[in-house]
């Protein structure tokens, strides 16, 4: 192994999603007991209903569907972006717990992350990068063994590790946040592996919830692009791309 790539599987989600939040826009529109409120969401439309709490901005009620992601094959990089998105929940591998001589892979070296911009330079360069992670696997096992080893060296060790080596997570969003997120990581401007990321988690949530995440991406999906001068000004193509991605 040792360059990796992103991994995700949606582990679990709000059992009915769509019928939730349609149950719960309802409840803040109608003087119906709760039995009554959920037999007349049942027989009625909760796709439109949900399509216009979306259009008149009435968003709270989809923070009642939540959906959780396990996660792998990721930088740390990466994970320094993702968990800057708050109203989430994280578990993540530890590198306190988990030394990398532990997680070695059967060449040798921990599992890392090839930017592609380093893959394009062609084999010689992906050579290279391998090289360099194998002699930072070299100087994490040094530590460890100068430190004496076992868990309480892997927290020392750990910092001369580089934000390209892999980690595992587990992430849980309510369906707002995801919205949020695939706003702004889905963007062009965004880094490429948060980007591929956001693109595999969309693509698994419109699966279960269709409804919920029509037109969710990035911004300029939906309307202008708000990035001003620093538009990518391709906006177009990415309302073809998402658009098409719906109907998958």
């Amino acid at each position: 192994m040792g360059a990796v790539r992103a991994k995700v599987i949606l582990l679990g989600h709000t059992p009915n999603p769509e019928l939730i939040v349609a149950t719960a826009g309802r409840r803040c529109y109608s003087p119906l007991g709760t039995e009554a409120l959920i037999e007349k969401v049942r027989d009625g439309d909760p796709a439109s209903f949900i399509a216009k709490l979306v259009q008149m901005g009435h968003v709270t009620p989809i923070e009642h569907a939540t959906f959780t992601f396990a996660v792998e094959g990721v930088s740390r990089s990466l994970l320094a972006q993702i968990t800057r998105h708050r109203i989430a929940s994280f578990s993540v591998q530890s590198q306190r717990y988990v030394g990398e001589e532990a997680r070695k892979n059967a060449d040798g070296v921990f599992d890392y992350v090839v930017p592609p911009t380093i893959a394009a330079l062609g084999e010689e360069a992906v050579r290279e990068f391998d090289r360099q992670m194998r002699e930072i696997q070299r100087f994490y096992d040094y530590w460890v063994e100068k430190l004496g080893g076992g868990r309480e060296t892997f927290e020392d060790a750990r910092f001369v590790l580089p934000n390209a080596a892999a980690t595992k997570f587990v992430v849980t969003m309510n369906a707002r946040e995801l919205w949020h997120f695939f706003t702004l990581r889905m963007c062009n401007r965004a880094q490429w592996e948060i980007r591929e990321l956001a693109e595999q988690m969309l693509y698994l949530v419109k699966r279960v919830a269709p409804t919920l995440f029509t037109n969710a991406g990035p911004a300029c999906v939906r309307g202008p692009c708000p990035e001003g001068k620093m538009s990518c000004g391709r906006s177009e193509e990415m309302r073809t791309k998402y658009g098409r991605r719906v109907e998958d």
